[in-house]
């Protein structure tokens, strides 16, 4: 298992840049980011490519491409090391115990459901968890975009799901290019989301993965060298690996110990486990799958700080379940009929859990 390390993880990102532009930070800074902000920037831009990990980098393009030629170092990814968590601690500095979206299924016991959180359906269903957005009501976070501007900053968020709302990596380079021509100071946070669809898709090793990695890699070299007084940082939110498959629903005797399905994600699972029901439980699953994943208790998830070391959103642990089982294998295990994805993360392996800190532009 590869902890996160909540001194040098993707939720210290955002503080650097706020501590960097005179902003209250809400959590710790990441060191090699406050070296390299020792210097003086017109532009501060973070590009997140989804599911950019370490392994996925030195598998599909060359030791001297631009990625690995300009690699400053390495750090951890979020636990969960999904898109839902690790992006959010991207955007608000904030870890995940702190700001509590934790996987990509979450229950909420405010509405007694299971959330596919992005989507604001019912698990496994395309029915509408509410006519309202689940997640923002329950569990609202303020982003540093928010809190720079407030500030009387600049700052910038340029993703598929913001206005103007790109949706072609072109456009995402676009925007970039035409706010660091504006006359400010500023800082600049971009997301696109590949290379992980296209990892999720085809797997790692694919040909169609090797011609999305080199396509992004030219792309964004094209652009560090257009831009000027620019500090360009690409990160990731999480890394990836290939994956086998099973079904909970093919294991009745751990499925009639729970109160609902699992959820997260299929390779971290919280299980809420009916009252009597937990040794049937623990015994069943370790015998199933004691070697693919570590079961551990809802105290043993707080002990270790999983989730992290800030203080707890009030609603936090209501979410967690009795149960988290992590993946340390290539195995995952799926909860709903969704069609189950060649490459995977969420786990607690290094393919999952380590994620690049590429600079160009650095004075």
């Amino acid at each position: 298992m590869i902890l996160p390390d909540y001194k040098n993880s993707i939720a210290n990102l955002p503080n650097s840049v706020l501590k960097y532009f005179g902003v209250e930070t809400v959590g710790d800074t990441l060191p090699i980011f406050d070296t390299l902000l020792e210097k003086t920037y017109k532009n501060v831009v973070v590009l997140l490519l989804d599911g950019l990990g370490i392994s996925t980098i030195h598998e599909h393009l060359k030791e001297d491409g631009a990625f690995l030629t300009h690699l400053k170092g390495e750090y951890s990814s979020t636990f969960i090391a999904t898109t839902v968590a690790a992006t959010t601690s991207a955007l608000s500095g904030l870890q995940p115990c702190e700001h509590s979206w934790l996987g990509w299924d979450c229950y909420f016991p405010q509405i007694d459901k299971t959330v596919t959180v992005y989507l604001n359906s019912v698990t496994g269903t395309k029915t509408p968890a509410a006519d309202y957005n689940v997640a923002w009501k329950y569990i609202p976070y303020e982003n540093v975009i928010e809190r720079l501007n407030k500030a009387g900053h600049k700052a910038y968020a340029v993703t598929p799901f913001f206005p103007p709302n790109p949706q072609t990596f072109e456009e995402i380079i676009e925007h970039i290019k035409d706010h660091c021509k504006e006359p400010e100071r500023k800082y600049i946070y971009a997301y696109w989301p590949s290379p992980d669809d296209f990892l999720h898709l085809y797997g790692g090793g694919s040909k169609e993965v090797f011609d999305n990695m080199k396509y992004l890699e030219d792309k964004v070299s094209a652009l560090a060298d257009e831009l000027e007084d620019t500090l360009l940082v690409v990160t990731a939110d999480h890394g990836h690996i290939n994956s086998d498959s099973a079904m909970i629903n093919d294991y009745p005797k751990i499925t009639e110990c729970l109160e609902r399905i699992p959820s997260f994600e299929p390779r971290a699972l919280n299980f809420f486990v009916k009252k009597g029901k937990e040794e049937q439980f623990k015994d069943e699953f370790n015998k199933e799958f004691g070697d693919k994943f570590v079961l551990m208790t809802r105290e043993e998830v707080f002990d270790k700080k999983l989730f992290g070391t800030g203080k707890e959103h009030p609603r936090f642990r209501s979410m967690v379940g009795d149960y988290i089982a992590i993946a340390v294998s290539d195995l995952s295990l799926y909860y709903t009929d969704e069609e189950t994805l060649k490459s995977v993360h969420a786990g607690m392996t290094e393919n999952e859990m380590k994620i690049p800190f590429i600079v160009f532009g650095e004075k």
